[in-house]
């Protein structure tokens, strides 16, 4: 039995059966490229679902997480240490949001943000309870955060969630000015859906938000996990749109690989919390934290995100010329370095087609092919990762145009 078949049957005996893995076993990466146990390269174009901003292996990265494992790496968040201010400081700078609290992923930021929605309106003596969500939305997989997850895939096994929760199609402004009221705690949107298929929100959908959150006092969560902390080649796609939250949720991108997300307040809403509020065991640890500003210093101290917008300029060129060739390529959408090709058939195939290949994409929403690289790649290796997809497309769509 060879190395790689041996790993899988050992988790297909001992792991809960919840993940349909590509057949590969990854066991080290360089910049934006993963190698098999067979030695095999693969161009990553999916980083992690997002998650490895600094690509693989990363030299600052690798030392900081070395000489604070040798140094502390957690003391629980009852009593302080030296760097959960310095991120949460850099995080308000970066964000206009003056106060964090941290969590270990983005759906646990997500939970923060509901949980001190509701709380702000408790404290304001005028409890409010109800949420206004958007279709093709996915805000985690935690009871709160699948509760304003529109697919029914998710949420349905696992109902009654919670409740007073109102859908609204992204296209129809006038749906969410009807749905907002002096009931809602808060809108929660994401300013560039990631898991329901890579769709920029609308000028006149982000203006209704604007217009609602006013009439009514409903706060305005925005979910920047996959959008956010440069993705787009901006610090938060919701800027692009002229969105001012009242909470943020983060995550994905802040460490690098190393598990952190963020949950970012107002001032007012923040002044609603009290002592044993919320908590988290691991929430902010060194490890994590030492992450965070290493990806933090890259991203903003040595200019990492004018490389995002550089990359996500080729990219779209690159991805056009793609879709004008290819009749099955519906749309491209996206910014930066998140990017979305519809089809008009399944994706599945074409990211078999390039796992073959060696490159590394990923389907969401059935029919889009979904890119995520590091916010490292090269031009060269954009090019490359784009011709490699154009022939998996081609394999599976057949001839261009």
């Amino acid at each position: 039995m060879t190395i790689a078949n041996s790993v899988m049957a050992l988790e297909t005996d001992h792991l809960l059966q919840v993940y349909r893995r590509g057949q590969v076993v990854f066991e080290r990466g360089k910049g934006c490229r993963l190698f098999d146990a067979d030695g095999r390269g693969y161009l990553d174009l999916i980083s992690g679902v997002g998650v490895a901003s600094l690509g693989h292996a990363h030299p600052r990265l690798a030392a900081a997480i070395a000489e604070q494992a040798s140094t502390l790496l957690h003391t629980s968040n009852l009593f302080f240490h030296p760097l959960q201010g310095e991120v949460a400081a850099r995080l308000a700078a970066l964000s206009g949001l003056p106060r964090a609290f941290f969590t270990n992923s983005g759906t646990e930021a997500v939970e923060a943000c509901l949980k001190f929605a509701r709380r702000y309106w408790h404290t304001q003596k005028a409890p409010r309870s109800g949420f206004v969500a958007f279709e093709h939305a996915f805000h985690g997989r935690t009871m709160g955060s699948l509760s304003v997850t529109w697919d029914e895939h998710y949420r349905a096994p696992f109902a009654p969630l919670l409740g007073d929760v109102q859908w609204v199609s992204t296209d129809n402004p006038d749906a969410l000015r009807a749905a907002v009221s002096d009931r809602t705690a808060a809108i929660v949107v994401e300013p560039l859906q990631g898991e329901g298929g890579v769709r920029p929100l609308n000028a006149a959908m982000a203006a209704a938000i604007r217009e609602s959150c006013a009439r009514t006092g409903a706060l305005l969560i925005a979910d920047e996990v996959q959008s956010g902390l440069g993705r787009t080649g901006r610090p938060f796609y919701g800027e692009a749109l002229g969105l001012t939250p009242d909470l943020m949720a983060l995550g994905k991108a802040l460490g690098a690989g190393v598990p952190i997300g963020a949950a970012m307040f107002s001032e007012r809403v923040a002044s609603s919390a009290s002592f044993g509020d919320h908590g988290s065991t691991y929430g902010g640890n060194l490890l994590a934290c030492r992450a965070a500003l290493v990806f933090l210093e890259e991203l903003v101290d040595r200019d990492l995100i004018s490389n995002v917008a550089r990359a996500g300029q080729q990219f779209e060129s690159a991805l056009q010329r793609i879709a004008a060739k290819y009749p099955p390529v519906r749309a491209v959408r996206g910014a930066g370095l998140i990017w979305g090709i519809e089809l008009d058939r399944p994706a599945a195939p074409v990211v078999e087609a390039a796992l073959k290949l060696g490159l590394l994409v990923n389907r969401t929403a059935d029919t889009v092919v979904r890119l995520l690289p590091p916010f490292i790649i090269s031009s060269s290796e954009i090019s490359e990762g784009v011709a490699l997809l154009e022939q998996a497309i081609g394999s599976v769509a057949g001839g261009a145009a």
